[in-house]
């Protein structure tokens, strides 16, 4: 339990990493607000209190976080966002442009957009984690746009460490593949009983530590990063792959 209880944010907290980061936070007493799409709060409603956006779209981030303001009128000790997708692996030279927007727009503008209207709820000494991916720096054939886009979101980061600094710390985490519905089609974006996008035997076979990454993996590091413990952390990337990218 934490001696004074926070407040915290999670945007993407329906899906898979953030149901296990509420459970976690909630377990130490703090109190969770969770935002993410009208279909994935449906599907799971967790947290102690729901606020259903789009993260892409500027208006209703705008509107969900005015509601947020209202529920924390004393301000926020910490804002997690999580939301991103990816549902296709194929070489750049075969994706469309379409599809390469949309995944910008979803793993990029999204964070843009949900930082930069969180940052001035975050009360002094608040901390944010965005999420980016080993694929943000360790390339793979395959994942151009989703990678592209994980690795601007670290420079985001940063960029966002200096500018909050000292009052709001900013680090993120750096998962690999996560046995989550994100490999299924998404929560809220999908009924997550597709077919994994991924080979997760050669991703196993492939990873140092022997097994794929479950939602607990990541989410005790970005609870670490939220804490005290990481009072005097920003600008990082906290990588969490089993050993399958070391930089």
């Amino acid at each position: 339990m934490t001696d004074t209880p926070r407040t915290i944010a999670v945007l993407g907290g329906a899906g898979g990493i953030g149901r296990a980061l509420v459970s976690l936070l909630a377990a130490q007493g703090d109190r969770v607000i969770v935002l993410d799409l009208p279909a994935s709060l449906e599907r799971h409603p967790v947290g102690d209190a729901q606020i259903a956006l789009d993260a892409t779209d500027e208006a209703s981030v705008t509107a969900g976080m005015e509601t947020l303001a209202c529920l924390c009128p004393g301000g926020l000790q910490g804002f997690v966002h999580l939301a991103g997708w990816n549902s296709e692996i194929r070489p750049l030279a075969e994706t469309p442009a379409a599809y390469f927007d949309e995944i910008v727009e979803g793993n990029l503008r999204s964070v843009f957009l949900a930082t930069k209207a969180a940052a001035p709820l975050l009360a002094e000494s608040g901390s944010m984690v965005l999420c980016s991916s080993g694929l943000g720096r360790f390339i793979r054939p395959g994942f151009g746009p989703y990678g592209a886009s994980k690795a601007a979101v670290i420079a985001l980061m940063q960029t966002f460490a200096l500018e909050l600094a000292p009052r709001v710390r900013v680090n993120a985490v750096g998962p690999g593949a996560v046995d989550t519905a994100f490999l299924r089609g998404g929560t809220g974006r999908s009924d997550e009983s597709g077919p994994n996008v991924l080979d997760l035997e050669r991703h196993r076979a492939g990873t140092p530590l022997g097994r794929v990454a479950e939602p607990l993996d990541i989410a005790g590091p970005i609870r670490f990063l939220l804490g005290e413990d990481a009072g005097f952390i920003t600008g990082q990337v906290l990588w969490v792959n089993g050993g399958i990218y070391m930089p």
